[in-house]
């Protein structure tokens, strides 16, 4: 399962994180969050150990979505250092976020 990024443990998980994170903004009312979910799941797997690729849930953690101004979701951003250097809005296929992690790792 794709960590779980939390309110409490983004600060410690994500922004002092000397590395990449993969940050996906999702809800489980959104038909193309779930599209989107496995795809998550599979890269969490397949980057354990080179990048933290996890998700937030937006009804249950509203300061992280707030902060980054997540108005549609799915929303991914892609992290590095603590700093956001890419976001994707909307269903994408996995070749492409993988493109994404790879430019940053």
């Amino acid at each position: 399962m794709a960590f779980e990024f939390t309110d409490t443990n983004f600060q410690e998980t994500a922004l002092d994180n000397q590395g990449v994170s993969v940050v996906d903004f999702w809800a489980e009312w959104c038909g193309p969050c779930r599209m989107i979910g496995p795809i998550i799941e599979e890269l969490h797997t397949e980057y354990d150990g080179k990048a933290t690729i996890g998700k937030v849930n937006v009804d249950t953690n509203p300061e992280i979505s707030m902060k980054y101004g997540i108005r549609s979701i799915p929303t991914i951003l892609i992290l590095k250092n603590g700093e956001v250097v890419d976001k994707q809005v909307g269903v994408t296929s996995k070749a492409a976020l993988e493109a994404k992690i790879q430019a940053h790792l």
